[in-house]
């Protein structure tokens, strides 16, 4: 052992670097994984001075975070959708979202707290919120995340060895990072996300700080199960987080296997109770929020037609068909439901494909609608009224026609609308003409799945929602079919039906729901929906939340690849307005510092292990093993959190690199803690002073970028000078050329806005509070200019294009009116 660590080892208190452990065992040295019983000790926050240091922390991040969240008082970014949500959770009514509930669950609890009804529905980014609308209180809660989050970076880096001011430094440089800063301004999924990991990646390293058999050990194993259960419960990147924290676990199990002081049965023990509470919590987590989400959302909607019909019929309000004839046969007006891919009913309407026959579309669409109906006849069947009923038995060749447009299903060589490039798929169209009979090309053969159907009478001849089947055209062989691709703006966004000579099973796969038929008895068989229990409810959602998310195909304007967010090429407009932008961007100081520390730190562990191998001593030093491990465990999360990324087709913005990021932050925070402590270990001074330049940068940077942060006034020359890189795309034209523009321009607003309430013929106003002027549009009479003028309070007036008006014009357009004039109460305006 070294001078320096026996120094360590009876000052403990004061150092929060612990030396390894190494003993011999029989053939070879050991490293003895339980941590020493003074290290959650030498780690801990517990003096005077270190929490007036968090508090102080506190404080300035309050001061940044939650600084006028009123402002922009308008919709930005995805505002649109979480606002939205929080908006139906209030009204119950059902939605769907690619996300997970429980962080829009929390927005909605908070805004019902406040008195809010769910009267404003965040349609369009822009929109003005109402005083009903408790939108600033909402924003808090996304700014209190954010608040709580630099606080747990803080005490992360300290249960992970950084000593205090190192972790103050990195917490400060944390706190101004704009890209975080703008997250947790709004109402958007982000900074609660953080929070519950921050949360998890905390509750783990204390974890890691005591002996496993204590109670403390167990009490912050389950804190970590409960902040992944809340993480995974924000968004599905929180699931990354668990696969983190579960990778960390069974490297450090690899250590208790190969520590000799411990039994095969305590490695078992701790084995057991890690998996039970890090993977059993997160999932009962998972699982209630869900349920209080179906609890909750309780009337049917437009949403829920995403769902199955099984699921829907449990909802309030539903229409679902119930009590359906359970026969179908000849003569039968019937709706067909395609089976897997939940994109609705077979529809038809009045227009027509722009390209290949131009007859009349065919598509699924997922609402209940009139024209989903077809009308069942044999392939042959003449005009002859039918005089009883006839089953559909297995291998029936039939047409369908639809009833609003009185064309049938038809299918010919023609490639289809969007799928054109597929050889294997052709065109599905409706076609037909009064008083035409039909031709071969609108007959479809009946294949019941057998195996799929209901057992039974289902399985030998068509029964609604029992029997499962498929439609073969007669003539090409090709099957009706449909999958995850939507038409253009001239479908109507609505899913493609092609006929396919291949393609997936289950996408050729069709059930009855809607049957009607005037040949059936009144007493006819009639069977209904089985509604969908939780866990069918629960496993359907998160299936169909893995379907739609993986389709977000569509390109954005300011989508970018994940190979490009460690060099922050570009950034996210969040919002545009009154000469100002919100612009999600990162703290380049910060940002560039991350990326450059993770590629230095590679080509260490590289040339490291190439010095191993070619015999040279590891160093042992505490700070150093201390050092490797901690920036080990946080790149690995840096690492489980990108990676992904590169496997995903959907769009992807800046904003899904910010939680890997955050991992990179840490790593980072013991960069500078290995900076001070050993490289400049005997001129620490030095080491403080670089680290007090570097939080300086990290301030001006945030500072100068502070009005794409907050959306507030800028200067086009400001603007242009901030441009470092092309990608970074916000658009300087917008802003003004100086401040005292920014003031002349609301003296302009205002007086645009008094002139905007004067009704038709008053030209004249007298106001000195314009703030109110909108509430204040009374027209009243004059008896005469004097009456006027004598009225207490200084008084300005000006014409209906803004301009100022001596007293001799305003009695002269008095007079001309007829007395008539718009009166504004007067009070002091700032």
């Amino acid at each position: 052992m070294s001078v320096k660590d026996e120094k360590r080892t009876s000052g403990v208190e004061n150092d929060p670097m612990q030396p390894l452990e190494v003993k011999q065992g029989p053939v070879r040295p050991f490293v003895v994984s339980e941590p020493p019983k003074t290290l959650a000790a030498a780690r801990s926050t517990r003096s005077l001075k270190e929490r007036l240091v968090v508090i102080g922390l506190a404080i300035f991040t309050v001061a940044i975070r939650l600084h006028d969240l009123s402002w922009p008082n308008q919709v930005i970014f995805d505002e649109v959708h979480f606002g939205g949500f929080a908006s139906e959770y209030i009204k119950k009514d059902f939605f769907f979202d690619v996300h997970p509930p429980l962080a829009k669950m929390i927005f909605a609890w908070i805004a019902s707290l406040a008195g809010f009804t769910g009267d404003f529905e965040f349609k369009n980014i822009g929109d003005i919120y109402p005083s009903t609308t408790p939108y600033v209180l909402m924003r808090s809660w996304a700014a209190t995340c954010g608040c709580l989050t630099v606080i747990l970076l803080y005490f992360t880096l300290r249960a992970s060895g950084v000593r205090m001011w190192v972790a103050l430094a990195s917490a400060v440089c944390f706190a101004v990072e704009n890209s975080f800063v703008t997250i947790s301004r709004y109402i958007l999924l982000d900074a609660p996300l953080m929070l519950f990991i921050a949360g998890a990646v905390y509750a783990f390293k204390k974890y890691e700080v005591f002996p496993t058999d204590t109670y403390q050990s167990l009490k912050y194993l389950v804190l970590t199960g409960v902040f992944l259960g809340f993480a995974a419960s924000a968004k599905w990147v929180g699931f990354f987080t668990i696969a983190w924290v579960g990778l960390l676990c069974a490297f450090r199990l690899w250590f208790f296997i190969g520590d000799l002081t411990k039994p095969i049965r305590s490695t078992v023990k701790v084995a057991v109770i890690k998996g039970t509470v890090l993977l059993g919590v997160p999932l009962i987590i998972y699982t209630m929020i869900f349920y209080i989400h179906f609890q909750t959302l309780t009337h049917d909607t437009a949403g829920s037609g995403f769902y199955s019909s099984e699921f829907r019929s449990t909802l309030e309000g539903n229409h679902i068909p119930s009590d359906i004839l359970a026969e179908v046969g000849v003569g039968s007006t019937v709706t067909l439901h395609h089976l897997n891919t939940r994109g609705g009913y077979l529809h038809s309407h009045l227009h027509e494909y722009p390209a290949g026959s131009k007859q009349q579309q065919i598509t699924l669409y997922p609402h209940l609608d009139g024209n989903n109906e077809w009308l069942i006849s044999l392939y042959n069947q003449t005009d002859a009224p039918l005089t009883s009923f006839e089953n559909l038995p297995d291998g029936t060749k039939i047409r369908l026609l639809h009833k609003v447009t009185s064309r049938r299903l038809h299918s010919h060589d023609h490639k289809p609308p969007v799928s054109e490039n597929s050889d294997w798929q052709k065109e599905v169209s409706g076609y037909g003409f009064e008083g035409f009979d039909g031709d071969a090309n609108d007959d479809w053969i009946i294949e019941i799945d057998k195996d799929l159907s209901k057992p039974g009478p289902a399985r030998d001849h068509v029964r609604a929602l029992e029997t499962k089947f498929r439609l073969k055209h007669a003539i090409t062989g090709c099957y009706l079919f449909s999958h995850e691709v939507k038409l253009p703006k001239w479908g109507f966004d609505q899913q493609e039906v092609t006929c396919a000579h291949s393609g997936k099973p289950e996408l050729l796969l069709w059930y009855i729901e809607g049957n009607t038929n005037d040949l059936l008895p009144e007493d006819a068989e009639r069977i209904s929906y089985k509604p969908s229990s939780f866990l069918k409810k629960f496993l359907e959602t998160n299936e169909r939340m893995w379907t739609i998310n993986k389709n977000l195909v569509d390109t954005h304007v300011y989508e970018s690849m994940p190979s490009s967010w460690p060099f922050l090429l570009r950034g996210i407009g969040y919002w545009t307005g009154e000469h100002r932008h919100v612009y999600l961007l990162g703290n380049a100081v910060l940002w560039w510092s991350v990326s450059s520390f993770i590629a230095l730190f590679a080509m260490i562990i590289m040339f490291e292990l190439g010095s191993w191998q070619v015999g040279k001593p590891i160093l042992q030093d505490s700070d150093v093993v201390n050092f490797h491990i901690q920036v080990s465990e946080y790149l690995l999360g840096f690492a489980v959190h990108i990676a992904p990324s590169f496997l995903m087709k959907r769009q992807l913005f800046l904003h899904h690199y910010l939680p890997a990021y955050y991992f990179g932050i840490l790593a980072f925070g013991q960069a500078l803690e290995a900076f001070v402590s050993y490289i400049f270990r005997r001129a620490k001074t030095i080491g403080y002073a670089f680290i007090l330049v570097f939080v300086a940068s990290s301030i001006f940077f945030f500072k100068f970028y502070s009005p794409l942060t907050y959306g507030t006034a800028w200067t086009k020359d400001l603007c242009e000078k901030s441009q470092l890189l092309s990608g970074w795309d916000y658009t300087c034209d917008s802003y003004l050329n100086t401040y005292e523009d920014y003031k002349n321009l609301n003296s302009t607003s205002v007086v645009a806005e008094t002139a905007e309430t004067i009704v038709n013929e008053p030209a004249v106003t007298s106001y000195a509070n314009i703030e109110e002027v909108k509430e204040s549009e009374e027209l009243v009479e004059v008896d005469d200019f004097e009456s006027l003028m004598n009225e207490p309070g200084e008084k300005k007036f000006l014409d209906q294009n803004g301009n100022p008006l001596s007293p001799e014009e305003v009695q002269k357009l008095v007079e001309e009116q007829g007395g008539r004039i718009q009166k504004v109460q007067e009070r002091s305006h700032d």
